[in-house]
């Protein structure tokens, strides 16, 4: 049978990432087949546990056959004891029509949250579309058994997603429901803010918005906050002022806390695209033919409603930043899937609030990026997609390593969510109306092994786009330093920072130069590796001392202690390392810029001059860090692969390494510390060069005004197209 060899295919195929790819076709191919036999086929390759892979693909197949004995397969799935299978379970059941019987189930898996839950909750609100009734009972049903506060709060989040009477009502009675714990009312007052036309939910949320916040429970601050969003999502606020003629343009990045002076870069998951998206906003805002800049990441409620009815009156052209309520405590970006909903309906309120808005540009595939493309999709805004081969690349890495395999492929991706976000960044770059690319060394090669487009069939759809930095801020750190290290500068607290926390080394430790590191802790960039490689070789621990830049040391995330904890790990097999190293915690950005040049150019007695720029990144699609680390004129270890490769000279600018083993990376050390050592004049102008002639946000800035201008452009004529049509008919 077809279907049957098509298993077989998928099972010989050599690579992960083309299994993955494949299961298109053998969706196709069970759809074609269907019946009682198919189901059957399908059912055999679930149930095979030496092969987690094909199973999954097999579940997506049972998805794609259109029969009552395949909705019980599926609908029996999602109470299966591998989790994995529930979750693809959950997924497939969204291209059905409803199972009513399969409701309770998908309510269930609500409950249990988590990715899972994301997937059934919006499985849910697809089949809510033509059973509203059914599915609104069974998630009140829910509701009367379950006490657990987060458990509840996600049932009536999914409630809020419902149209009809039934959810409504609930709804409203939950609002105003003053013995509910404050988080569940808040989602069910978010939830009568997507039902325009309520009249009854509108009087109520007006209610709730108007009470004093200092009241008691009944009108406290967060429920207030909450009813203020809500109204403006009923449209109960004032429209945005258009600005002029130029474009509006909106960027985000959900998993971070991003201000003017990035106060908390370096901290959770405010890496390197939080410090982009502030320069660039800044840059773009400052072009000619771009009036308006919009950076979207989180924050709380009370800012983004103060934010909004603020920003929607403002006249002047700037760059903005707003925050965008996830209700919900800031989680990793890898475990923030369950804050679709309220990501979604923040991110639909800032860009109808601010509106209107020309160009959406997307980065990565996580939950924002979905949220957004979603709203953008239905506010009918265009997007541009940076379009990089993740998770891609690290499926092959870890498949070529032994690492991920078919036997154990569902339960990593439990985690991981690597066939989610493939096919996310599929539907990205499929519904972009431009993708940008970064500059690797085998650009073309790359993309078509790994997510298999071929840029030279649609050429004008693609536009290569280098990051870039802000080389000012560089310039004037290396002048302070530098005339503070020759006495005529004044003190300043950044350097005075460093100084003391040198200081507080063994007296011997004092006068070394520095291999400097910033960064997030987080397993892939490598901090602990690079530890491990500097700690356990006798001559690098001699002559340099080691300083790690990031992380929230006082209350570190679960990914932060992780990587805290194998750094601990090094240090009681290698005690008298603690005699280097510093572990800084986050910085703010032009803190990061003076600790760069002293760490070229010393300071004082405390810190040696010629030290080095270390990134032990897996992974490093561009590098923000290792350019501003160039651009001071340091001598930089980065990665061999990705971005870093196509701009470091290999052993005359950097180092480049085998950043998956702490050999590379020690090998990587050793030889930059003795090319700073040199202190060559030409070394430093050929870093400095690259990045000025090559790699300034304001040459990014200009790029991408050209990118968004035909954006924008071409989707204006595509409306007075349309329009013309619509009249002559």
């Amino acid at each position: 049978m077809e279907l049957t060899a098509a298993l077989e295919r998928l099972r010989r195929t050599p690579f992960l990432l083309d299994v993955v790819r494949a299961a298109d076709d053998l969706a196709l191919t069970a759809s074609r087949a269907g019946g009682r036999q198919a189901v059957g086929i399908l059912r055999r390759a679930i149930d095979d546990e030496q092969n987690q892979l094909v199973a999954i693909a097999a579940v997506h197949a049972l998805g794609r056959v259109f029969d009552d004995e395949a909705d019980d397969a599926l609908s029996e799935l999602l109470s299966s004891d591998r989790a994995f299978l529930r979750e693809h379970a959950a997924w497939a059941f969204g291209s059905r029509l409803p199972r009513l019987d399969a409701v309770s189930r998908l309510v269930a898996c609500v409950v249990q949250a988590g990715f899972t839950g994301m997937l059934a909750q919006r499985t849910l609100q697809q089949w809510a579309v033509s059973a509203p009734d059914h599915v609104a009972l069974a998630l009140e049903g829910a509701l009367v058994a379950e006490v657990a506060i987060d458990a509840r709060t996600r049932l009536v989040e999914t409630l809020g997603l419902v149209s009809g009477r039934v959810a409504g009502r609930a709804l409203r009675e939950i609002a105003s429901d003053t013995a509910e714990h404050d988080d569940v009312r808040i989602a069910a007052i978010a939830g009568l803010g997507d039902r325009r036309g309520d009249e009854r939910g509108l009087n109520l949320v007006r209610e709730l918005a108007s009470v004093d916040s200092d009241a008691d429970a009944t009108g406290s601050r967060t429920i207030a906050n909450a009813a203020r969003l809500a109204l403006i999502d009923l449209g109960d606020a004032p429209a945005a002022i258009r600005l002029g003629d130029g474009l509006t343009v909106a960027q985000l990045f959900l998993h971070a806390d991003i201000d003017r002076g990035l106060t908390r870069a370096g901290a959770g998951d405010n890496g390197g695209v939080a410090t982009l998206l502030v320069r660039l906003g800044d840059a773009l805002a400052n072009l000619d033919g771009i009036d308006r800049v919009l950076t979207m990441s989180r924050g709380d409620a009370g800012a983004a409603a103060d934010s909004l009815l603020d920003l929607a009156a403002r006249t002047g052209a700037d760059h903005d930043f707003v925050p965008v309520p996830l209700l919900s405590e800031p989680s990793p970006q890898a475990r923030s899937w369950h804050t679709r909903v309220a990501a979604e309906r923040g991110i639909r309120r800032a860009l109808t609030a601010l509106g209107p808005v020309d160009v959406l540009h997307l980065r990565m595939a996580d939950v924002g990026s979905m949220a957004a493309s979603s709203v953008a999709r239905e506010l009918g805004i265009p997007v541009v997609f940076t379009l990089a081969p993740d998770p891609h690349g690290v499926i092959r890495a870890l498949d070529v390593a032994g690492s991920l395999t078919a036997a154990n492929f569902g339960d990593v991706d439990e985690q991981e969510h690597y066939w989610f976000r493939h096919r996310l960044v599929q539907r990205l770059a499929a519904d972009a109306e431009h993708t940008v690319l970064f500059p690797r060394p085998a650009l073309r090669a790359e993309l078509q092994e790994l997510l298999g487009i071929d840029i030279d069939e649609s050429p004008d759809h693609y536009t290569v786009v280098p990051e870039g930095i802000d080389l000012a801020t560089i310039d004037n750190a290396l002048i302070e330093v530098e005339a503070r290290n020759a006495g005529a500068g004044e003190a300043h607290d950044a350097i005075d920072a460093l100084d003391a926390l040198i200081a507080a080394l063994p007296e011997h430790r004092r006068g070394l130069p520095i291999a400097l590191s910033v960064g997030r802790l987080h397993r892939v960039k490598g901090m602990a590796t690079i530890v491990e490689a500097w700690a356990t070789d006798a001559a690098l621990f001699d002559n340099c001392n080691l300083v790690i830049v990031g992380g929230d040391l006082l209350a570190p995330s679960a990914d932060e202690q992780s990587q805290l904890d194998a750094i601990d790990r090094v240090l009681r097999e290698n005690p008298r390392a603690a005699d280097g190293l510093v572990l800084a915690g986050h910085r703010p950005n032009d803190v990061v810029s003076r600790w760069l040049a002293a760490t070229r150019l010393g300071s004082g007695d405390l810190v040696g001059a010629s030290g080095i720029y270390v990134c032990g990144s897996l992974k490093e699609e561009f590098g923000i860090a290792i350019l501003e680390a160039l651009a001071a004129g340091l001598v930089v270890v980065t990665p061999d692969a990705g971005g870093p490769a196509t701009y470091v000279d290999d052993g005359v600018t950097g180092i480049l390494v085998d950043t998956g083993s702490a050999t590379g990376v020690r090998r990587g050390m050793t030889e930059a510390l003795r090319i700073a050592a040199d202190d060559d004049f030409a070394r430093v102008e050929a870093a400095r060069g690259i990045v000025r002639d090559r790699f300034t946000v304001q040459a990014m800035a200009t790029a991408l005004e050209r990118v968004y201008t035909n954006v924008a452009e071409t989707r204006r004529l595509e409306g007075m197209s349309l329009s013309s049509t619509g009249n002559a008919s």
